[in-house]
């Protein structure tokens, strides 16, 4: 190619249609499962969900979290459990957004919105209280002014966890096995594998596992490993382990 070619090449782009956003006044939409700013949520009831158990402080492996539990005041508790968390911070320095968080939490107190176009001009703004991750009184994620919301971004969050499907088993796929949030009610389940919509669990999943999903099948007195045709499991696990 010579010297007038790689002018040629330029030259042709003038003519084809144009990709290009006008960003930020056009955004490119975002995908259904983007991770993004965290929230913490309420109950439709308006009681928070986060209970102070720490769990996502200490599966978070950029070690961005820190949260301290307190025993919920008898006359006015702020969650429905024994305690709640009275700090909780977020540094969005450390932050990699790998929604290991939203995975360990046992309330789905904390999830993630697609929001992630927002800067700070000192450091002590990249770390988020529980004041500014907390939703308002409208179940809305709070909108601070380093942060660029648009239209949809406080929907869909952490969308990939309503796909998930316990025990690795399609047949869950669609069940709604998750609490209400306010503002937002009882989120839809995302489109799994399969469109049957009449699909049964197996029944090997509880005769090897045990309880499923925090339901308990055996009387007093009994063990799980009672029900179970292949007798008591290893320390350890074994092949019918359940994992969240």
């Amino acid at each position: 190619m010579g010297y007038t070619g790689g002018f040629w090449v330029t030259l042709k782009q003038i003519f084809q249609e144009r990709i290009t956003s006008e960003y930020p006044d056009e955004k490119r939409p975002k995908p259904l499962r983007h991770h993004g700013r965290h929230v913490l949520n309420r109950y439709e009831d308006g009681m928070e969900k986060c209970i102070g158990c720490e769990l996502c402080a200490g599966v978070c492996p950029a070690r961005c979290i820190y949260v301290r539990g307190a025993d919920n005041p008898p006359e006015a508790p702020v969650s429905p459990g024994e305690r709640w968390g009275f700090i909780y911070e977020i540094n969005y320095l450390r932050c990699i957004h790998c929604d290991l968080c939203v995975e360990a939490c046992p309330t789905e107190a904390i999830t993630e919105s697609k929001l992630f176009e927002f800067s700070f001009t000192n450091r002590a703004d990249a770390i988020y209280t529980r004041d500014e991750l907390l939703v308002g009184d409208d179940g809305r994620p709070r909108k601070l002014a380093w942060e660029d919301w648009r239209e949809g971004e406080d929907e869909h969050t952490s969308a990939w966890m309503r796909a998930t499907s316990p025990s690795g088993s399609a047949a869950y796929e669609g069940r709604v096995s998750w609490s209400g949030e306010l503002g937002y009610g009882v989120r839809p389940p995302e489109a799994g594998q399969s469109d049957d919509p009449d699909l049964a669990p197996p029944k090997d999943v509880e005769a090897k596992a045990g309880p499923v999903q925090g339901r308990s099948d055996t009387a007093p007195g009994e063990r799980a490993s009672d029900h179970d045709p292949d007798g008591p499991r290893a320390a350890g696990g074994g092949e019918g382990a359940v994992s969240r």
